[in-house]
């Protein structure tokens, strides 16, 4: 078993062995993002981007699904290792991944038989129905393989192979990155090029992942044999991998809710917002990366009840997160219009973005305190914790603050509202740890 990781006496140097593979997939993700958003933005069609840019809900709305088996079953994984149970492990995968599957194909269903209500949902327009259209058709066949890919993403780091985890990442994103150009300019399919590149790209990644649990993992399972779990691990990870798909689903929530408030003032402004939240990605997930980082650990010393190591992991994360945060908040800031111009050379749409993209990134080292505190909670299986913040940072608090500021500052209500919403939960955040948690991190 690859857990000599979890009994590294220097906590510091664990924490990063698993976090700098995870944090270099996030990068390569981002890059991914970034490629994928600049070949569309090269049409120098403002219709194909904003019609791609309304299509990020879908994207989020499967990746929330897949992430409820991908993180639930991953915090009950890292515990179950604490408890030295490995054939708990191999139920747990399997349960995990089949029931995926499952359920990708029910979603994309469901989506192909509703797609063209749920286009206007989202905020289609006549200008941009057709590209928006095109684009969701893809992701929702494709529904199955993405959803999949954050399986054993997630679970291959629970075990301690994070580099395993790190390459089908990173492969799925290169053979995206390499396909966006060819689909989207070369053979002219525009916002459909861009769907069928991800879909091929994830559907890579999950060959891999399999290849890799059925050859080199010793705990995880893909054996249809061993699907079968006692009710209260389906309830733990149900009751964690809900919550974490909360948060994504909020996220779809407030870009839809954001492109709704923006549509009276034009397409150039949701244009400007999906090129905005793309770039945004920089800080956010290379946060998330070193914040999902600790999990393993946080999970493995909760179910050991190492109450001395849990308390010198949360000091070292929670210093060396905040110092990033601080960091990526000075760096984007400052470059923000450099960042804009990078994807389109509309002069409207670089100074709305501008603005747009220094109020997203200026609340980031509350960002972190909250995400922090989330994988805490997840990872030890509070799930009443885990359930307020998932619903908190851009579900409830971010609408109430979001209609506040819209009917009190207009246009830029819209704009400050995600980062006040950053800085109330973050104070929820810590209320939360201080109440419920923070005995246990006491030695």
């Amino acid at each position: 078993m690859e857990n000599e990781i979890f009994n590294e006496s220097k906590i510091s140097k664990a924490y990063i062995r698993l976090s700098l593979p995870l944090v270099f997939s996030m990068v390569v993700t981002l890059i991914y993002n970034l490629a994928d958003t600049y070949f569309v933005a090269q049409t120098n069609d403002t219709n194909i981007v904003a019609g791609v840019s309304l299509g990020m809900p879908l994207f989020t709305l499967l990746m929330a699904v897949g992430n409820v088996f991908g993180q639930g079953g991953s915090s009950l994984i890292s515990r179950l290792l604490g408890q030295k149970d490995e054939t708990g492990v191999r139920h747990v995968s399997s349960f995990c991944f089949y029931v995926t599957a499952l359920l990708g194909v029910i979603i994309a269903v469901i989506m192909l038989v509703f797609r063209i209500p749920l286009l206007y949902v989202i905020g289609a327009s006549e200008e941009t129905f057709s590209h928006a259209s095109d684009y969701y058709f893809y992701l929702a066949v494709g529904a199955p393989a993405i959803m999949l890919s954050f399986i054993h993403s997630n679970l291959l780091r629970s075990e301690g192979m994070s580099k395993e985890s790190m390459e089908g990442t990173v492969l799925g994103a290169v053979v995206n990155i390499v396909l966006d150009p060819v689909f989207i300019s070369v053979l002219g399919w525009g916002a459909k090029g861009a769907a069928i590149a991800t879909v091929v790209g994830y559907a890579v990644a999950d060959i891999f992942f399999v290849y890799v649990v059925d050859r080199k993992s010793k705990i995880l399972s893909v054996n249809p044999k061993e699907i079968k779990i006692p009710s209260e691990h389906v309830g733990q990870v149900l009751g964690i991998g809900i919550p974490a798909a909360i948060v994504n689903l909020m996220q779809s929530l407030s870009v839809v809710l954001v492109n709704q408030f923006l549509l009276p003032f034009g397409n150039d402004k949701i244009a400007a917002m999906g090129i905005v939240l793309k770039v945004n990605m920089i800080a956010l997930l290379l946060l998330t990366g070193f914040a999902f980082g600790g999990q393993p650990l946080f999970g493995y010393y909760y179910g050991a009840n190492d109450r001395k190591r849990l308390s010198e992991l949360l000091r070292f994360c929670a210093v060396f997160i905040s110092v990033i945060a601080a960091v990526l908040t000075a760096g984007i800031f400052l470059a923000a219009p450099l960042l804009m111009r990078c994807f389109m050379s509309n002069e409207s749409i670089i100074k709305d973005g501008t603005v747009m993209l220094r109020w997203q990134v200026i609340s980031m080292v509350f960002v972190g305190i909250v995400l922090l505190m989330t994988i805490i909670f997840q990872s030890m299986g509070k799930v009443v914790g885990s359930f307020i913040l998932s619903i908190s940072r851009q579900g409830i608090i971010f609408l109430v603050i979001l209609i506040t500021a819209y009917n009190t500052l207009g246009y830029m209500g819209i704009i400050v509202s995600q980062a006040a919403a950053d800085m109330v939960t973050a104070v929820i955040a810590l209320i939360l740890f201080k109440s419920q948690v923070y005995k246990e991190f006491m030695v």
